[in-house]
């Protein structure tokens, strides 16, 4: 098994890993996760909505084309089912790694009340708990609450409210499970990240450059693994301002870093992450919905990286 970053760890960009076939495309990768094979499935705002490689990059396949709305967060779990996130169908659906649909949470296309607390209103994500298989949903855009579902997808409870008080969130983007009793929310708009046990209860926060994406370590790997947005455009252009990875321990001590001072289009820059996976060798890969935040913004519009991944290259 992979160990633990530590402050001595380095990363090094594996520049042009994935190998889409031609005329493939991603527009964007919206989320990243990695089986138990280490096969990486990137779900995207393309016309194959999921698309699998293998860990050197090579093409494998692609499912779900005019299935989703808006693909947002996909998990996998210990049996390597999907668990997919989709936000402007409010909706999470639990599916085979073949892409056969197990079941579906929310009502496709419907959302419950705005920041009313009912599931769903633009989830985003889900943790899966290692033991019991419990989901833990970040919901979302349009609400400001974590849902927690057993594994049968029944509903057990929810917590949270809009605020900036501890508990409290102004948009949870992402959610991982901290170790088998917590669980670390990417409260995003709020800048920094809030960790509560299983049932909810507050256990503290530590400030974050307005953290997008968290995943847990991969294996006896008991770190998260953080993305930092990057800045609003009143402070675009100043460096160390979000657009890179932080390794942490349990507790919110950083281990290591990674990514420029600047965000761009360099193998060793970020322009916008938005989701994050570790695989078993430590390498981690970064998903970016880097046509929404630049892409989209140039003339003519074009597609940029959207997908990177970053080898552990010592430590």
């Amino acid at each position: 098994m992979v160990q633990p970053a530590t402050s001595k760890t380095v990363y090094k960009p594996v520049p042009f890993w994935a190998k889409l076939p031609h005329p493939m495309f991603f527009k964007e990768a919206t989320s990243v996760a990695v089986d138990s094979n280490d096969n990486v499935y990137v779900f995207n705002r393309g016309d194959h909505p999921v698309i699998i490689f293998d860990r050197d990059g090579n093409f494998l396949e692609t499912w779900g084309a005019g299935e989703f709305v808006r693909p947002h967060g996909i998990t996998i779990d210990g049996e390597d089912n999907l668990y997919l996130a989709d936000d402007d169908a409010h909706m999470v659906e639990k599916r085979t790694k073949e892409g056969k649909l197990i079941y579906r949470l929310g009502e496709k296309g419907k959302p419950a009340s705005w920041q009313e607390g009912d599931p769903f209103n633009r989830p985003t994500h889900v943790a899966i708990h290692p033991d019991s298989g419990d989901l833990f949903i970040s919901d979302g855009y349009g609400n400001s609450r974590v849902h927690r579902y057993d594994s049968d997808g029944n509903y057990i409870k929810s917590w949270g409210e809009p605020g900036s008080l501890p508990g409290q969130f102004s948009l949870p983007h992402n959610i991982a499970m901290n170790g088998s009793d917590r669980v670390t929310v990417a409260d995003r708009e709020n800048f920094r990240l809030q960790t509560f046990t299983v049932d909810g209860e507050f256990v503290q926060q530590i400030h974050s450059h307005r953290p997008i994406a968290i995943i847990n370590g991969n294996g006896s790997d008991t770190n998260l693994y953080v993305a930092e947005a990057g800045p609003p455009p009143v402070q675009e252009g100043v460096r160390r301002l979000g657009r890179r990875v932080v390794v942490m321990d349990r507790e919110g001590t950083e281990m290591t870093r990674f990514g420029d001072e600047f965000g761009g289009e360099g193998h060793d820059q970020f322009i916008a992450p938005h989701a994050i996976a570790v695989d078993s060798e430590g390498s981690v890969y970064v998903a970016e919905v880097s046509y929404t935040a630049f892409g989209s913004q140039q003339d003519p519009v074009r597609e940029v990286t959207s997908l990177r991944k970053w080898k552990r290259a010592s430590g």
